[in-house]
Formats: C-alpha cells, structure tokens, sequence
C-alpha cells in the first residue's frame, strides 16, 4: 500500500480468551493506551453486555473509541477507522504505546486493508421497510428481490443473512443501480495503521466453559436490567446494537417470548458461536504471531515475549 505506513501492536482473539486483562498487563508494563476494536463497545449505556471495562480502570490505562456513538446511531467501519488513525496518532504525539485490543475482526481488516471511499446512500426509514418486509415474507424472499435486481450481489449473500441483503436492496433502491455497480465506482480508502498481530488462541472446549460462567455473571450482575433500561428509554429492539447477541435474548425474554433461562441458554449458544467465526476470520490473518491463551499471562516468560513483540513494532514507519 503506498504512502507512509505506522505499524502498531494488535492484540487478537475470540471472545473470553483473555485479551482485556492481558492488555491490561501490557498498558501497564509499557506505558501503553487501549485503542478498543469491538464494535459493540463503542456504544454508550452498553456496559454489562459487552464487558468494558471499568472507569476506575479506564482513568489508570486510557482507552480509546469506547463510548463513542449512541445505540441508535449508525457507527460504520469507516468511523472506526477514521477515529483509530486518529488515536494513534494523538497517543504517539504524546511519546505513549497504542495498543490495538479487541476481538471484531472486520474493524481490524478495514484498518489494515483499507475501504471504499464515499458514502454510500442511507434511508433508515427505507431500511427498517426493507426488514418489516423480511419479517412479514420471510428472508427467502427478500433475498430472491435483491436476485432479481442484481443477481451478482445475491449470489455473494447468503439468504439468511438479511442484514447484508437489506443492505444491499437499500443502497440498489437509493442509488438507482444494481449495488455491485456502485461498489465498482469507489475507490479504496487507505489507512496508514498496519497492525502487527499477537494473537491469543484458547482450547475450544475450555474457551466454551469461561463463555458460559461469564454470561451467568454477566446476568448476575444486571444485564437485564441494563436492558431492560435501554428499551425504556427508547432504544428499540430491533436497533442493529440491540441485535447482537445477548441483547436480543434479553429482549425477547422482556417481551415475554422466553424464560429467563432460556435466554440465558440462547446467549450462551451466540456468544460460542461467534468465537467460532472470530477465529475463522482470525486465522486468514497474515502475520499473526499466536500464544497459547492460557499462558499468556500465567507465563512470565511467555508475557515477556509479548511485551518484546508489541516494542519491536510500536513506533516503526515504513514506505
């Protein structure tokens, strides 16, 4: 990628590997700051469900791109690229550490590979139509209307994906050309952060055992409530950060569609699920220098070598 390039240490993993208390280590032994990348942190008055952490902690290690954008707002790839070239930049201007931390790996890929440029067209009206319709006729459906309109982006998405359809009818319907024809005319948005990744590679069945007590003590300690909150104060249900998982269980549950339990059960079933596409995702990453998730902390000599590898690529520039 032409251009002056910042490598910066990234460290990887699915969720519940241990990322955040190992950043936590390395913040404090190099004098480093979190740049958060986990795209449901970045939403305010979602704390329980997505783990952030603390204040108090927050006040000691600087994190960066938590709380950033309402529940209703629309926080894009682009942003998050935007305001992490951004923190980058202001964390070295003041002769400190970034630290790339988190566990969305399109956020990675957007700030490594770069974006399309311009803004795409957006109605939210249009949109929440294109997903009552999906609703009421069923994913099948919408999915064979966006076929129709321009069969190369439908056989790109798979049926049941209707975020990604909807998406795509949206764009085809405002702009008035099939969506891969729009795709076509921008060009690529550059960022000049280059993640050098250290990734955290935890033993499946143990992983799925850490999800399941952290989702009972997530409930434990108010993840009800907190949604429960949410939707009082407005924040619809079918928000896409109302839609991830947990949150949407808990709404169904509020709404009377399942027990308690139930929900408990559901997210539980969500959450190992997406550790299993997190680390499909993960593993294609070129470069990644993996650690057993286990000893990463617990090993001094091991924590030692990680530290090594995020100095050895903080700070380096390179054409």
């Amino acid at each position: 990628m032409p251009g002056e390039r910042i490598v910066v240490p990234a460290l990887i993993g699915p969720t519940a590997s241990g990322k955040t208390s190992l950043s936590l280590r390395i913040a404090r032994e190099l004098n480093a700051e979190v740049i958060s990348v986990d795209s449901r942190q970045v939403y305010r008055y979602m704390d329980v469900g997505t783990d952030k952490v603390d204040r108090q902690t927050r006040y000691e290690i600087l994190h960066h791109l938590i709380d950033v954008a309402d529940p209703d707002e629309v926080y894009s790839a682009a942003d998050f690229v935007r305001q992490a070239t951004d923190a980058v930049r202001r964390i070295r201007a003041r002769g400190r550490l970034p630290l790339l931390v988190g566990g969305t790996p399109f956020y990675f890929s957007a700030l490594a590979e770069g974006l399309l440029s311009g803004d795409l067209p957006k109605d939210e009206q249009l949109r929440r139509e294109l997903e009552a319709e999906a609703e009421r006729n069923g994913r099948a459906a919408l999915h064979a209307r966006l076929q129709k309109a321009d069969p190369g982006a439908a056989a790109t998405i798979h049926p049941n994906d209707t975020t990604r359809v909807v998406r795509a009818l949206e764009i085809t319907l405002l702009s008035g050309k099939p969506v891969t024809e729009v795709y076509g005319e921008q060009e690529r948005m550059e960022s000049p952060v280059e993640p050098r990744y250290i990734g955290l590679a935890p033993d499946r069945g143990g992983l799925y055992g850490i999800i399941a007590q952290r989702v009972r003590a997530q409930f434990a300690a108010g993840y009800v409530e907190e949604v429960a909150w949410l939707l009082q104060k407005g924040f619809a249900r079918d928000l896409p950060a109302m839609k991830g998982f947990g949150y949407r269980e808990i709404a169904a549950h509020l709404q009377g569609e399942c027990t308690l339990e139930e929900a408990i059960q559901g997210d539980i079933r969500s959450t190992k699920a997406f550790s299993r596409r997190q680390m499909t995702w993960f593993r294609k990453f070129p470069g990644v220098v993996w650690y057993d998730a286990g000893s990463a902390c617990a090993d001094e000599a091991v924590f030692d070598e990680i530290c090594g590898l995020c100095l050895a690529n903080a700070g380096e520039e390179r054409d």
